[in-house]
């Protein structure tokens, strides 16, 4: 699947310069033109909504036109698009201020992967409350903007948008969008609240992420696809972090090479990682399926792929793919992506707020009957201990099959 989508997470941290001067009728004028365009546009926009919750959502919104600004409006949306219940039809609003701070997700809790420079005291400490509000509480309340069916789609899109001061005042966490107080628990049992000023687009930003995003093997190499081969476990890892072809190492070149490299190394493992693919075109995978089908590593025991929160669209269906048609045992986590979902996305801006709206134009069955999510044979807990101290806990795994 072609992902066409890609220019409007560009649109995130766009400067809105223009939100305060909306008025009621803008907002309105908006809700009809979205209200006339998203159905005639969707390949079937009322499959898990009917046509007539859909009008009434809208108008619900409109009764409220007085009582809006920027930051509720698009916070009714996102509700609108929870209410939808398509992964790909999403609302991208233009928020001109975030919170400089990167949240994970692990076993025990959201913890700080990035943050400012500043505040470097703060990675990999636990975030416990907003504005005093506990996490839980807070977590709870950004399922009415977030989709929380698929529990990966709702996490993976939770880490995106929890740092938007825009989003956290739309459901009344907080509100001032200025300054967010922020309470986390550091390694020694301890809380600590700081007022987190968030930051616009032009900002003097200097971001620092743990070292373990240079220690750990899947973070090795900032590239598209590449390989690696582990002498010490006779392993050949294989990264595919993105379905989209690399101008300056097309992926047929390098498929030979990885080919090249299995049949000089002979491996006892081939390790396919699609963690951390998001997306992209499908279709650039089908020289390695055409190659692989005919090779001695494609046995039980000997091929895996490694699957996780992160792993959508395109990568959700290569992931099918290696579970149908070969014999790789899949690790690690349920994919955000739904095995069959609507996709193949376009997208409108709403006219007077420019707020864009990505849509699905095509329905994707890729295997027929099933609900959900790729669910992983062996499913991996990962667990912020085994992070900082540099333990994959899906590789470890992969390594001890005997």
């Amino acid at each position: 699947m072609k992902q066409l989508s890609v220019l409007f997470f560009t649109l995130l941290f766009t400067q809105n310069s223009f939100a305060q001067k909306l008025n009621p009728t803008d907002f309105t004028q908006d809700l009809e033109y979205l209200k006339d365009s998203l159905p005639s546009n969707h390949k079937n926009l009322f499959a898990k909504i009917s046509r007539e919750d859909f009008v009434k959502q809208i108008n619900k919104i409109e009764t409220q036109a007085n009582d809006l600004d920027y930051d509720r409006f698009s916070t009714e949306l996102l509700k609108l698009i929870v209410a939808i219940g398509d992964e790909h039809t999403r609302v991208w609003p233009n928020y001109d201020r975030f919170l400089p701070i990167k949240l994970s997700s692990f076993k025990e809790g959201y913890f700080v992967t990035q943050i400012d420079t500043s505040l470097s005291k703060l990675l990999l400490t636990q975030l416990v409350a907003i504005n005093n509000k506990p996490i839980t509480e807070v977590v709870n309340q950004f399922e009415a903007v977030v989709l929380s069916e698929n529990t990966s789609f709702f996490d993976v899109n939770l880490m995106q948008v929890i740092n938007k001061p825009a989003i956290l005042k739309g459901l009344g966490i907080i509100t001032n969008i200025n300054e967010v107080p922020l309470t986390f628990k550091t390694t020694d049992g301890k809380e600590e609240t700081i007022n987190l000023k968030s930051i616009g687009p032009k900002n003097n930003l200097k971001p620092v992420k743990p070292t373990q995003y240079s220690t750990l093997l899947s973070y090795k190499q900032n590239k598209n696809y590449w390989f690696e081969y582990n002498a010490e476990n006779e392993t050949l890892y294989f990264k595919y972090a993105k379905c989209q072809e690399d101008t300056s190492y097309p992926f047929v070149k390098f498929n030979s090479d990885l080919f090249k490299e299995i049949g000089e190394k002979n491996p006892k493992k081939l390790i396919i990682d699609l963690r951390d693919n998001s997306g992209g075109n499908s279709a650039i995978l089908n020289p390695f399926f055409e190659e692989l089908a005919s090779s001695y590593i494609n046995k039980k025991g000997k091929l895996f792929v490694l699957i996780g929160k992160t792993t959508f669209s395109s990568a959700l269906m290569n992931a099918v793919r290696f579970k149908r048609y070969t014999k790789a045992q899949l690790v690690g986590q349920p994919t955000s992506g739904n095995i069959n979902h609507y996709g193949e996305v376009r997208g409108f801006d709403l006219p007077k707020t420019k707020i864009s709206i990505s849509y699905s134009t095509k329905y994707w069955e890729n295997w027929k009957g099933k609900k959900g999510p790729l669910l992983p044979d062996q499913n991996i807990a990962y667990s912020i201990e085994s992070f900082r101290n540099s333990k994959d806990e899906a590789l470890t795994y992969v390594y001890q099959q005997k």
